[in-house]
Order: structure tokens, then sequence, then C-alpha cells
């Protein structure tokens, strides 16, 4: 199943206070590359798939932060950055920020306020909103009840889009539950009371409003960077296991006829076709399986840049939040997050959590403060720190595996944990750096009128300016 990571290496989180250090895993496909409409971006490199054996420990992807390494002089990064910034690579609408990690002292602004179409690096807020709503251990759990009528058991949607068709792994993250669990355990119910047939109902009413944001690109879903959302789904409605595969149009009912299949195959069958309907309030539950954690999938979708996965945390975030589980909802519910986090989000607007939604608009900003607090060592920032060890390493995993491996950018190989954004006409970078001196480093840095087919040459320049920041001492 694309897209899994092994459990080991998500628990193998980074620690901020006295040392930087994690092991992520590079995803099958990452997904850099999202679309607004045709014609899309060129196609950009894919990782090669996973292979938890071969991956490089952790001391040699992030060294240790030193506590007291000096802090850059703001003049000298400036003029370090500069050229940099000003390349017509990334064309004439640039913001970049950059912020002492440890201390939150802006030491580079440019144009830092404007509010700019970010790509993926959207994802960011999405992520620190979701451990924030959510909570870091939280689960999403499938559940079969007992339905309305004797003959009837009901399939109730929790907002698991990464279930596998058969057996759940407990070492994944995309598949930590398995459908087929799901069919063991409530066949064996059904059959302990005597019920060898059912009806079975869907209730995916979790999740309201349209499936598809009137602000993806019209080639998006066909093109398999976004599924139709819904709040259940076998491996987020993923048809085929090839990078950016078709996707189901109706995602939670394909589930549902897939634990009709499994229920007859055991011994309880199904009769008639598979319809939506409310589950009764205090139904008895009869079968239920659980994802991985929230934090888990907040690793998963920043590392592989998810935009499925993105928008059904934003939607859960909505929830928790006692708003309905719509796509407008769900982009103010977590802007409203991040805001009482203490971010100043004047700019911000989302149509969407992952960044796809035209109409999306960040600061560099808000993107540099949100990231100096989820690196913070303040105790009461600890449930975000998700929101860092998700981010991909320069030249080692995820979105940024193939990146960073030639001169000049070289030096951000290992140094830089980011999350990219890519869309036609947009560039964007937003993580950490470590510099030469050790010091850690929140940057972001925002292009939204990229040259048309300039796509490469912008993520060139963006890969140079993390290495910069890492190989600058700059005092």
């Amino acid at each position: 199943m694309r897209g899994r990571v092994v459990a080991a290496a998500a628990a193998a989180v980074v620690v901020l206070t006295g040392a930087w250090a994690g092991l992520d895993v590079v995803d099958a496909v990452p997904g850099p590359l999202t679309t607004t409409a045709p014609p899309t971006a060129p196609p950009l490199p894919t990782a090669p798939a996973a292979d938890p054996a071969a991956q490089r420990p952790a001391a040699a992807v992030l060294e240790a932060v030193a506590a007291d390494a000096p802090v850059p002089d703001a003049a000298v990064l400036d003029g370090v950055l500069a050229p940099l910034l000003a390349d017509p690579a990334l064309g004439p609408r640039v913001s970049a920020a950059v912020a002492d990690a440890a201390t939150g002292q802006p030491l580079l602004t440019r144009d830092a306020d404007a509010s700019r179409a970010p790509a993926s690096t959207t994802k960011v807020l999405t992520a620190v909103a979701a451990l924030d709503a959510l909570g870091p251990g939280s689960r999403a759990t499938t559940r079969v009840v007992a339905g309305a009528t004797a003959d009837e058991v009901v399939l109730v949607a929790g907002g698991d889009v990464l279930l596998d068709g058969a057996a759940g792994d407990p070492a994944l993250v995309d598949g930590r539950a398995g459908l087929g669990d799901l069919a063991d355990a409530a066949a064996a119910a059904l059959l302990a009371r005597g019920r060898t047939s059912v009806a079975l109902r869907l209730d995916d009413g979790l999740f309201t409003g349209p499936a598809v944001s009137p602000g993806w690109g019209s080639g998006d879903v066909a093109a398999g960077y976004v599924a139709p959302i819904s709040p259940l789904a076998v491996d987020e409605g993923r048809l085929r296991d090839v990078p950016n595969p078709p996707r189901e149009p109706d995602p939670a009912l394909a589930a549902a006829a897939q634990l009709a299949e499994g229920l007859t195959a055991r011994g309880v069958r199904v009769v008639g076709d598979v319809a939506r309907a409310a589950a009764p309030p205090g139904a008895e539950e009869l079968a239920a399986v659980s994802s991985a954690t929230t934090a888990e999938q907040v690793e998963l979708m920043l590392a592989t840049s998810d935009n499925t996965l993105a928008e059904v945390l934003a939607r859960r975030v909505a929830l928790a939040s006692g708003r309905p589980g719509t796509f407008d909802d769900a982009s103010a519910a977590v802007v409203e997050r991040v805001a009482a986090l203490g971010v100043d989000v004047t700019g911000v607007r989302l149509q969407g959590g992952s960044g796809l939604g035209r109409e999306t608009r960040l600061t560099a900003s808000a993107l540099r403060d949100l990231l100096v607090l989820a690196a913070s060592d303040d105790p009461g920032a600890a449930h975000l720190r998700a929101a860092v060890t998700g981010l991909a390493v320069c030249g080692a995993t995820g979105t940024l595996s193939l990146r960073c491996d030639t001169a000049p950018a070289a030096a951000g190989g290992g140094a830089v944990r980011a999350k990219t954004g890519t869309l036609t006409g947009v560039s964007s970078l937003a993580g950490y750096a470590q510099t030469a001196d050790g010091r850690l480093l929140a940057f972001a840095v925002l292009a939204d009128a990229v040259p048309p087919g300039g796509t490469l040459a912008a993520q060139e320049v963006l890969d140079r300016v993390g290495a910069a920041l890492a190989a600058c001492g700059c005092r």
C-alpha cells in the first residue's frame, strides 16, 4: 500500500530540548506536485520505495543542536540571502522570514507580512491545528453497530481514510486498521447472535458539504493528487498501487461495499445493496478498529505532502472545534486554532487544509512564527512536536529526498528539515536549518509568481536558500 510508514520510525521523535535527532522514512511516492488546473506543472522526480532496512540512522540525518551555539548576525545573514531571494527564478513576488528557533528573534524579513499563495506549506498550519485540537495521541475509529431494525447493521465512518482492505498492521500508519479485521469482529459478533444475513447501511455523515473543493483545479482528482473527501476510505480511495493513482469517486461507499464482501465471505450474507442511513443514537457496538495516532498521521501527511489526509485532518479539526465537517468550516477552524496559539494570522486565508485551494493565502511571518512555536521547548508546546518531526529532511526523506543532492544546494543535505510547496507558478519552502555553528533557525520562503516552466529552477533556488542558512555562521 502506497504511503505506509513504519511506526517505529514515526515514534523516533526529534527532541529539541538538548538534541536534534530523528528517523524519517522515505515515502514510496512523496507527491511533491500539486496542480491548480490543466495544464499542470512539469512532473517532478519521486522518491524511491521505502526500505526501512536501508534508511540512514538518525545521527546521519540531523546532528545535535548546541544550546549555546551563537545566533547569526542579522546583517550578515541578510547579505548572504539577498541575492538568492532576488533570483529571477523565483519571480517578482517573494516573501521570506527567518528567525532564531530558540528565541523567536527575527533575523530576516522580506515582505514577510504579504499574503502569498503558499501551496503545500499550508499543511504546516493543518498539522499544528490537528495536534492542538485533536491531541497527538487521538485516533479515528471505524465501527459497526446495530441498525434501526433487527436485520440491519451500520458501518459508521469515524474519519479514518487509511484503512487497509484486509488485515491491519500495528507497524504501519497507512494501514494501521484493517477492514478485514473489522469484518472478522463484526461477523463473529453477528454469528454469536445467530445472525447469518443482514442488510448493511453506511453512516458517513461525519463530514458534510461538497466532497470536492471548488478551489481545486479541474484535473486534481483525475490526476490522483487528491481524493473526494470523506470520513472513510480504504487507502484513501486509491484504485491502483502506483504513483498518483485514480481514486474511487465515492471512497466511503466503496469501503462499505468491500466490508459487505468481507462479511459474506465470513458467513454473514449481506442482503441487497449498501444504502446510506444514520446509525441509531446509542446503538450497540458490534466491532471497531482504530487508526494510527494523530501525531503519526500528521508526520505521514507532512513528509509525503498527502493532500487527502490534510483535508481529512482539517475537517476533524472543524468537528473538534464545534463546527460542521465542511471545507469552509475546516478552513476557518484551522486558522482559529493557529490564532489561539498566539500566531498573528493577519493576511491568512485558507481554502481547505492541503494548499490545493487556489484562494489560500499565507504570510511568511505566520509560517515562521508557527515553526518557532512548534520547536519551542516550552512544555505547553510539547504536543505540537510531530509538526517538526514530520517535516522531510533535504537529501534524505519524503518530498525532499531527491533534493539538496548537488552543489551549491548540497550544504542543506541532512541540515534542512522543511515542508515543500509546489503549484503551477508557486514554489515555497518552510522549515528549519541548522547553521554551521549548530544554531537552529526557522525559515519560510513563498514565491507565487514563478515564471512559466520555472518550477525546477525555483526549487533549486529554494534549496540553495536552505543550504545557505545551513552553511552560514553569519557572524
